[in-house]
């Protein structure tokens, strides 16, 4: 894995650079050399989301500190990086990554997806993200990552996603998988099945496909009737800035 821009599936890692390209990182172990806790915000409009995701940190926060949780809020306290999961949201080709990184707070920012085309995370980097990371990584390789994206490099990784995967979306306890909260999500947010197909980087027939099953799953027909239940079981957007466990660090 070299940097020759080439996007490999398991990951590009280019080299540090400016201030950072002083500061070693050592591949095998993934691990920054000044080993100091990655300071992170999790960003995502669903509550439960984020909630989810800093789960999956729990074993590692001798490696990545929690410092903010963020629905709908510009990030407050200084991080290191800013993790932006791509759940429901602006896929890298239009996420606002240049106005999170003018706010000031972040450092860096990385996003968080199940979509792992290569024009995707090119055009994320390209309009100043760090990182582009699969949802379908180990928590372990996740952190890894972030790691090295705090140490300067710029970091992709496309393992292949399944959608039985980690974290947390609204409508799981009620059966719904990660896809089709998505899917329903966006329409409780009042987006057309084209304009979902756009956002999600999906083909209209599996967008359908994922409302046909959704719909049997919470027992509407109508998409009148799937908003009123996504109105009433959580799949309208949140809005609240929150500490992490790691905000006085």
């Amino acid at each position: 894995m070299g940097a020759s821009g080439a996007l490999h599936p398991k990951g590009w890692f280019a080299p540090p650079r400016g201030r950072d390209r002083a500061r070693r990182v050592d591949y095998l172990g993934g691990m920054a050399a000044d080993r100091r806790p990655v300071r992170v915000a999790l960003v995502n409009d669903y509550d439960i989301v984020v909630q989810g995701l800093a789960r999956m940190f729990e074993p590692f926060r001798d490696r990545v500190h929690l410092i903010e949780f963020d629905s709908r809020m510009p990030v407050e306290r200084p991080v290191d990086v800013l993790l932006y999961d791509t759940f429901a949201q602006d896929q890298g080709d239009r996420a606002l990554i240049a106005e999170m990184l003018a706010a000031g707070a972040a450092d860096r920012v990385v996003l968080y997806s199940f979509n792992t085309h290569e024009e995707l995370a090119r055009a994320a980097l390209e309009r100043g993200a760090s990182g582009y990371l699969s949802k379908g990584m180990p928590a372990e390789e996740l952190v890894a990552a972030l790691e090295r994206v705090h140490a300067g490099e710029q970091v992709t990784d496309r393992t292949e996603w399944s959608d039985d995967g980690s974290g947390d979306w609204p409508g799981r306890a009620e059966g719904l998988s990660a896809r089709e909260a998505e899917i329903l999500a966006l329409i409780t947010q009042g987006l057309r099945n084209e304009d979902i197909a756009r956002r999600t980087y999906l083909s209209i027939n599996s967008v359908k496909s994922y409302i046909r099953s959704a719909y049997r799953k919470i027992g509407v027909e109508r998409r009148a009737q799937a908003v009123l239940w996504g109105v009433q079981h959580g799949f309208e957007p949140d809005t609240h800035r929150r500490r992490g466990p790691d905000a006085d660090d």
